[in-house]
């Protein structure tokens, strides 16, 4: 955990579901992201309908970059229809043969020997837990997998896993627009166990609806930005760095622009006052 950048790069735009970056295009992307001090990738088999890891592990091969110099975070679980896979339905599968296949296509896709975080993308009402320990457990011991984690998984959730297995990390919606972990008890329980928190959507709703609940949050957000000299995506990434739980964003920019913006928020310190203002805009009513 002490090994990952704060800030982590997302890849789900990158591929054939975003901007369809070529191989020298994310090999500059690469480069360039660990230059400004982001070092840690997240992927997921399914993105770019299971395209964009081997994309990415060619562009990776092609650099100059270690292998131990990088973090290399991946998902596995979800089956969804499409051209590289006709199935009927979108459905989990965490059968151990699937996990397995899933994590032994992600290492050759991505070139490496090892993945450093296995995460469970969603969870499945068909989960076995028994299944899912001796699964991870192999793959543990055979070197494959470093550290494992769930994404998306509610409080009982992972304790239906964590009764045979212990958790590095759950990968779950956060932002300023999405506060719901903080007050559900999703956060606490995950810091009561010693669970890491990674967070998708760092940015929330903001830059994509034109809703009351944004006008009131730009309303303080520029007021804090020419406070604290930094622009909207900086606050709002600084307000979600701000809380205890050590919160690492998943940032899915494909701009180099906004990446250098994303790891200089790790500067900025909210006064707490200024915390509150935010989370007060976003709510839409006085704090209780």
């Amino acid at each position: 955990m002490k090994s990952f950048s704060r800030i982590i790069c997302g890849t789900m735009g990158w591929g054939d579901w975003g901007k369809k970056f070529s191989i020298p295009q994310m090999q500059e992307l690469i480069e360039k992201a660990v230059d400004i001090g982001i070092h840690t990738f997240d992927h997921a088999d399914i993105y770019g309908g299971y395209t964009t890891e081997k994309s990415f592990g060619e562009a990776f091969k092609k650099s100059s970059l270690a292998r131990e110099k990088v973090q290399f975070i991946t998902k596995c679980g979800i089956q969804i229809p499409c051209e590289a896979r006709p199935l009927e339905v979108k459905h989990y599968d965490y059968s151990a043969s699937h996990i397995q296949l899933s994590v032994d296509n992600s290492l050759k896709n991505l070139n490496t020997e090892y993945i450093d975080v296995l995460l469970l993308h969603r969870p499945s009402p068909l989960i076995d837990e028994n299944i899912i320990n001796d699964a991870i457990r192999k793959l543990q011991r055979e070197g494959k997998v470093k550290e494992f984690g769930v994404s998306n998984f509610t409080p009982s959730q992972m304790d239906l896993i964590q009764q045979n297995i212990s958790l590095a990390w759950n990968q779950i919606e956060c932002s300023l627009t999405h506060e719901a972990p903080m007050f559900d008890g999703t956060l606490d329980h995950m810091k009561i166990n010693g669970v890491g928190t990674m967070a998708w959507s760092p940015l929330g709703t903001y830059f994509k609806e034109n809703s009351s609940q944004k006008r009131r949050i730009k309303k303080i957000l520029l007021q804090l930005c020419e406070k604290y000299n930094s622009s909207e995506d900086q606050i709002l990434l600084a307000w979600l760095l701000f809380h205890p739980s050590k919160i690492y964003p998943v940032v899915g920019t494909t701009s180099l622009k906004r990446l250098k913006r994303a790891f200089e928020a790790i500067k900025i310190k909210l006064e707490i006052s200024d915390w509150f203002l935010l989370l007060e805009a976003s709510m839409g009513k006085p704090i209780p």
